[in-house]
């Protein structure tokens, strides 16, 4: 059996913040927004909680890292 896509509400539990998208998530709730009816899934993490989401990048030296590698286990 094929899923279809559906545009379906994710609400952020943590902010009560949502954004709009396709998914074939199964939902038991529906929201009405902009006068029509859609799915509704609650989620813990989203862009608007995670720093993963938002945009904060962490920098990862690359150089030196086998080097240090063979030297802390004595390679």
């Amino acid at each position: 059996m094929k899923n279809k896509y559906r545009l379906i509400i994710f609400k952020d539990i943590n902010n009560n913040k949502f954004f709009i998208t396709k998914s074939t998530v199964y939902t038991k709730y529906k929201i009405k927004y902009n006068n029509k009816i859609y799915p509704i899934y609650k989620t813990d993490i989203s862009k608007y909680s995670h720093q993963f989401y938002i945009g904060n990048k962490k920098n990862i030296k690359n150089t030196g890292r086998v080097e240090k590698f063979y030297k802390k286990y004595k390679l």
